[in-house]
C-alpha cells in the first residue's frame, strides 16, 4: 500500500493547506494524510475551488465539504463567478494559488501539498521539451519548492496516475471524474491519452526515469544558478537592469539572467514561457529603440527605457475583488494587509479600529460606483473617485487599489492613501490595527 510517511518527513504539529479538487488524485493525498492526522497532531485544511464550469461542480463541492466534516478536517472553498482571461487554466491557476496563499496565512500554515504526481512530471517536461525553455524548465517541476512563509510540496510525485487510483480502490476512497480530462482541446489532455500510454508500454517505470532526469537537471541547475546569481549582481542596479552591462554577458547567461528575473513572477509555472518569450526580450534588449514595451503571459510587462529594463505586472487587467478579511490578505497589487498587535505609525498605512463602530466582518475589495468616505479632519464625505484624483493615482491602479469597508458597505480606509472617521488615534480606544504593505 502506498504510505506518504515513506515521501516525506512529518513533524508533529504541522500544518498544511492541501488543494483539494475531489479527482481520485487529490482524495488520494487527502486520505493519506487523513490517516496520519493524530499520529503527528496535524492540521490539515482543505482548500477546495469549484471552477464553476461544469454543472458537477456544486455537486463536488457538497461532497467534500461533508467528506472532511465527517474526517474532522477544516474546509475552506471559493467559487469562481467569471472568467476574464482568453487562457482559462492559466487564469483558473493563479486564482487557485491566490486562494491557497490566503488560507496559508489564515491558518498559519508551513505548508502546501497538492495532488501532482508522475504523470504529471513526465507531461509537464515533455511538454516543455516541445514548447521550448531554459535548462531549469525542462527539469518540469520540483517535488519541494520554498516559497516565501511556507514550503510547497508535492509528496505523490514517484507514484502514478494508475497507482493513485488503486490506492483509492483498495482503501475505499470515493472521488469525482472531471469530464474536461477527456477533451482533446487542451494540449495536457493529448499528452496524456496519446503519447504518456506509449511511454509506459516501453517501460512501465518510465515515470521513475522522468523523475531521475528532472533531479539531475535540478543538480545542474544549482551550480549553474550560483554563477547566474554573480551575473545578476553585476547587471541589475536599483531594481533594474542596466542593458549595457547584460550585453557583456556570455549570451548563455543572458537567458539564465532574464529567465531568472521572469521567475518573480511566474515562480514554478516556467510553462507559460516560451523559447520565443526569451527571443523577442533580447531582440529588445539589442535593438537600437530608446523605448518600447512587450506584453508577456500572465499580464506581466517588460519595459526598455534607454539604458534600463525592468519587468512589471499590469495591474490594469486585474479584475474586481473581495475579500473577507480575518488576519491576513495577500492582494493582486502585489501588497498585502495584516492585522498587527502594536505600531507606532501613524501614517496612510496604518489603519486602527474600535470594531463596536463597524459591521464585522471587514472586507477589502476594489471600488465600486459612487464609493464615498467620510474623511477623517474632514467635514462631510468625498466620492473615493476624488480622493484617487486628489492623490494623483493612476487610472490603472486606482481599479485594482484595495478599499476596506464594513459589512455594510461603509468605507472605512483607503490604504497609503487616506483614512475615514473611524480610524483612531492612539489615545482612543480601538482594538484593531491594520497595516498596508
Amino acid at each position: 500500500m502506498l504510505q506518504i510517511e515513506n515521501c516525506f518527513d512529518f513533524h508533529k504539529n504541522d500544518s498544511i493547506v492541501i488543494g483539494c479538487s475531489s479527482g481520485p488524485d487529490s482524495m488520494a493525498l487527502l486520505d493519506m494524510l487523513i490517516k496520519i492526522k493524530e499520529k503527528y497532531e496535524l492540521t490539515l485544511i482543505v482548500a477546495h475551488v469549484n471552477h464553476n464550469i461544469r454543472v458537477e461542480s456544486k455537486e463536488e463541492e457538497e461532497f467534500l465539504r461533508d467528506y472532511c466534516q465527517k474526517h474532522f478536517v477544516i474546509f475552506e472553498s471559493m467559487v469562481i463567478e467569471e472568467y476574464g482571461d482568453d487562457n482559462f487554466h492559466n487564469e483558473a491557476r493563479n486564482i487557485r494559488y491566490h486562494f491557497f496563499e490566503n488560507l496559508i496565512y489564515k491558518y498559519q500554515a508551513n505548508y502546501l501539498m497538492t495532488a501532482h504526481h508522475g504523470d504529471d512530471l513526465m507531461e509537464t517536461v515533455l511538454m516543455r521539451i516541445v514548447r521550448g525553455s531554459n535548462l531549469k524548465g525542462y527539469s518540469g517541476f520540483r517535488k519541494i519548492v520554498p516559497m516565501n512563509d511556507y514550503i510547497m510540496v508535492r509528496p505523490l510525485i514517484s507514484f502514478t496516475k494508475t497507482e493513485l487510483v488503486e490506492y483509492d480502490h483498495e482503501n475505499e476512497v470515493p472521488y469525482y471524474i472531471d469530464s474536461s480530462n477527456d477533451k482533446d482541446k487542451y494540449t495536457r489532455n493529448r499528452y496524456r491519452k496519446k503519447i504518456l500510454p506509449f511511454l509506459k508500454s516501453e517501460d512501465k517505470d518510465v515515470h521513475l526515469k522522468f523523475l531521475q532526469y528532472s533531479n539531475c537537471i535540478e543538480s545542474a541547475c544549482k551550480f549553474i544558478d550560483k554563477e547566474r546569481d554573480k551575473a545578476i549582481k553585476r547587471v541589475i542596479h536599483n531594481n533594474s537592469l542596466i542593458i549595457s552591462s547584460f550585453l557583456l554577458e556570455d549570451e548563455y547567461m543572458q537567458r539564465e539572467i532574464l529567465y531568472s528575473l521572469l521567475e518573480d513572477f511566474y515562480q514554478d509555472d516556467l510553462i507559460l514561457l516560451r523559447n520565443k518569450h526569451i527571443e523577442i526580450l533580447l531582440k529588445l534588449l539589442y535593438s537600437k529603440r530608446a523605448n518600447a514595451f512587450i506584453n508577456l503571459p500572465n499580464d506581466v510587462i517588460a519595459h526598455k527605457s534607454y539604458d534600463s529594463f525592468t519587468l512589471s505586472r499590469d495591474t490594469e487587467v486585474i479584475t474586481g475583488y473581495e475579500i473577507e478579511f480575518d488576519q491576513y490578505a495577500m492582494l493582486p497589487n502585489q501588497h498585502s494587509i495584516e492585522k498587527i498587535n502594536d505600531c507606532a505609525d501613524n501614517s496612510n498605512f496604518i489603519c486602527r479600529i474600535n470594531s463596536e463602530e463597524v459591521e464585522l466582518p471587514l472586507i477589502i475589495r476594489t471600488r465600486k460606483m459612487g464609493d464615498r468616505m467620510k474623511v477623517k479632519g474632514l467635514n462631510g464625505s468625498k466620492k473615493v473617485k476624488d480622493i484617487f484624483i486628489d492623490k494623483k493615482v493612476s487610472i490603472s491602479s486606482r481599479d485594482s487599489w484595495p478599499i476596506l469597508v464594513d459589512s455594510s458597505g461603509k468605507v472605512l480606509w483607503i490604504p497609503g492613501i487616506k483614512k475615514s472617521i473611524f480610524d483612531k488615534k492612539k489615545s482612543e480606544s480601538y482594538d484593531i490595527i491594520l497595516k498596508y504593505i
